[in-house]
């Protein structure tokens, strides 16, 4: 991990989940400034726990983008992974400490991006976290068989068409609004394409200010299909789905070891991008160097 690259590009990343966190680590390689835009529809877990009992927005996809953007060798960005289980206090058992501390940084300020900005004081932090929305939202998915509520349903889901939020309008972060406004590189992606990426993207005046950014607009495919989600899909496939829900994008960034290219008709940086360590996911030394070749 590096400290922001002076004369580097401003960088928003959109997304949620593992494949946003694994960006951040990339950008923040090269970047100036690293905004990171996250959905907040997960209803699953600890975030979904937090967010019955609580009424906040789901912190755990937040959480991950402040641990990737933390302070290299942080031993609170280790402590916020942490999670509890073996207890007894069936209240503590499963929550990550991460998610804990963001709950009551929300309580404590009464406002969620003044937590997120002190959560990333707290681990020293290269760039932002922002949500995609500061409301409560549910994902709602429309498909060959019906529609379904909730992000934990639509993950199951196979044939999708469209995603949308309940309520269908709320505001976009005015953080997430503004950093797009001066974006030099708008980078969406990897991710659950409908679970993780379209849930940020549903929020209308988010996707409005992804469409009017300055910034180069990329694509990073996911690495292989995810059952259900996208079973069959190949890149080109996930290209129209963003077209689709009203996202244009400038280049595509794909590794197809894993995934067919298809008939992108766009741009497309191709180059292995697997992590070389054992691990699933995309490498963030590799992505980063496909990235960096996008601006400047």
């Amino acid at each position: 991990m590096t400290a922001p690259t002076p004369g580097g590009p401003r960088v928003v990343a959109v997304g949620g989940g593992h494949g946003l966190a694994a960006t951040l680590l990339a950008v923040r390689r090269f970047a100036s400034s690293v905004t990171a835009v996250v959905s907040v529809a997960d209803d699953g877990g600890s975030s979904g726990r937090l967010r019955r009992d609580l009424g906040i927005v789901p912190p755990g996809d937040l959480r991950r983008c402040l641990v990737a953007l933390a302070a290299e060798g942080s031993v609170v960005a280790r402590a916020f992974e942490h999670r509890f289980e073996g207890s007894e206090d069936e209240g503590l058992q499963g929550h990550a400490l991460g998610n804990l501390v963001i709950a009551g940084l929300v309580a404590a300020t009464g406002d969620l991006q003044a937590a997120l900005d002190e959560a990333g004081r707290l681990l020293g932090g290269d760039g932002r976290v922002v949500p995609a929305t500061q409301e409560p939202v549910v994902l709602k998915a429309t498909s060959d068989h019906g529609e379904v509520e909730g992000q934990s349903a639509v993950t199951r889901t196979a044939h999708i068409r469209r995603v949308s939020l309940v309520p269908d309008d709320p505001p976009a972060a005015p953080a997430a609004v503004a950093a797009l406004d001066s974006a030099e590189l708008v980078v969406i992606g990897p991710g659950s394409l409908f679970t993780s990426v379209l849930a940020a993207l549903a929020v209308p005046g988010l996707a409005e200010a992804v469409r009017r950014s300055p910034g180069r607009r990329a694509y990073v495919a996911n690495l292989r299909p995810q059952a259900a989600e996208t079973a069959g899909f190949d890149v080109a496939a996930h290209v129209e789905a963003l077209k689709a829900h009203g996202i244009d994008v400038d280049v595509v960034v794909a590794d197809t070891g894993g995934i067919d290219l298809g008939e992108v008709g766009l741009p497309v940086a191709r180059a292995a991008l697997s992590r070389t360590d054992g691990g699933s996911g995309h490498d963030p030394a590799r992505l980063a160097e496909v990235l960096a070749g996008l601006v400047g």
